[in-house]
């Protein structure tokens, strides 16, 4: 139905983007990015549920209070400005206006983002310089740096792009994220952007992306920590000529299951580069009363040191997931549960089955481990993938600095 295509979040029509070192980073690595959209886009967007929300977090919530179209998105990395008061504040609409007076804009509808070490105060200096550069640097081509610019902890970039059909017309969807530790659902993740060349109603297509973003990114979980500057917009600016996307349309079912891919690969993306992580988990809980139900035992599972660290040491210790589903709060049966491992039946109605424990050590060195839970109690079923808990993530997160 659909394809996966080179460049990013430039792919669709429409957009340029770019991403250029401008000092923030003590490193000289890129980190400062910028998203362009041609024309007014129509737009989609989800914040940190967090208390403490970081200033560019604030200042994006009411400049789309304001505004019903984006045109451009500007991105820090390397300092969060975050717990930094009136001045963080006035700093990041000091960026948002920056953007909009250099690209001529009528009025500064433009979108901020920071990510990196909280409390520190944004370096605007460097990052005035920067802007000015990332806006000369504004190309078709300039995806990949985008990318790069808005890692702190990641290893590598994370970008894709799909083309599908509307109305015989092609239409794509890009995007690109960061991420790697202070993972948690519920406030869309991490940073992530999209954009799409789709004409399709505002209506729907928040809609849309509130559902692919609970289904992927508030479907991961790293830590369990929430960060203060997380933040997922979508921008669609209607340049691939479709007739426009209703929920009532026939192109609604593809378009969702289109973004939905999307939003899933990057999040894979996420889990897979996970702070210290030596293991990519699939948990499968089944049969619950409720996908509520269902997503509480798959985090309290998820986020428990304890079988964390026993995938980690490669050890199949169905007794910390036990465990863990009795005190995640659902009123379950004990003696109904079942547990696997890939196919390998660890636990038969809330008792350890007859398995093989040198095949069950087998699948544990696996990089990639699906564990299904099944509670018996309904029809509800949910799908959360997380990482173990290693050395590495210790030593990352006792001494990160940029």
């Amino acid at each position: 139905m659909f394809k996966v295509v080179k460049g990013g979040i430039t792919a669709p029509k429409g957009y340029k983007a770019s991403g250029i070192a401008c000092g923030v980073k003590k490193s000289g690595k890129k980190d400062l990015a910028l998203i362009f959209s041609e024309e007014p886009a129509k737009v989609a967007s989800l914040f940190s549920t967090n208390r403490v929300k970081a200033a560019p977090i604030l200042v994006s919530q009411e400049i789309l209070k304001k505004y019903q179209t984006i045109r451009a998105v500007v991105v820090n990395s390397g300092n969060a400005n975050a717990c930094t008061g009136k001045d963080g504040l006035s700093k990041a609409k000091e960026m948002v206006n920056l953007v909009s007076n250099l690209l001529k804009l009528p009025y500064p509808n433009v979108l901020v983002a920071s990510t990196g070490i909280i409390g520190e105060p944004l370096p605007i200096d460097k990052i005035r310089r920067g802007i000015k550069k990332a806006v000369k640097n504004l190309s078709k081509e300039g995806s990949s740096d985008a990318a790069k610019a808005i890692m702190t902890t990641d290893t590598f970039p994370k970008e894709i792009a799909i083309e599908f059909k509307i109305d015989n017309q092609k239409v794509r969807i890009g995007g690109m994220a960061k991420g790697a530790g202070m993972i948690a659902p519920y406030m869309a993740t991490t940073l992530s952007f999209f954009t799409t060349d789709a004409l399709i109603e505002t209506s729907f297509l928040r809609q849309t992306f509130q559902t692919a973003i609970d289904k992927s990114f508030n479907s991961i979980t790293v830590d369990g920590d929430m960060s203060t500057n997380d933040m997922s917009v979508i921008l669609a600016n209607g340049k691939a000529g479709n007739q426009e996307i209703k929920s009532n349309s026939l192109w609604a079912k593809v378009f969702k299951e289109a973004l939905e891919f999307t939003t899933s690969e990057l999040a894979k993306m996420i889990i897979q580069d996970g702070e210290g992580a030596t293991k990519f988990i699939q948990i499968e809980v089944r049969r619950a009363n409720s996908i509520k139900e269902a997503r509480k035992v798959g985090f309290k599972i998820a986020n428990s040191p304890l079988v964390k660290t026993a995938f980690f040491g490669e050890d199949p210790n169905w007794g910390r997931i036990m465990g863990a589903i009795g005190s995640a709060g659902v009123p379950i049966n004990p003696e109904k549960i079942d547990i696997l491992i890939d196919t390998l039946l660890l636990v038969k109605n809330g008792v350890k089955a007859n398995f093989n424990q040198k095949e069950a050590k087998k699948i544990f060195k696996k990089k990639r481990i699906n564990l299904i839970i099944d509670l018996k109690r309904g029809k509800e079923g949910t799908v959360i993938y997380t990482t173990d808990l290693s050395y590495e993530y210790v030593k990352i997160n006792s001494a990160y600095r940029t």
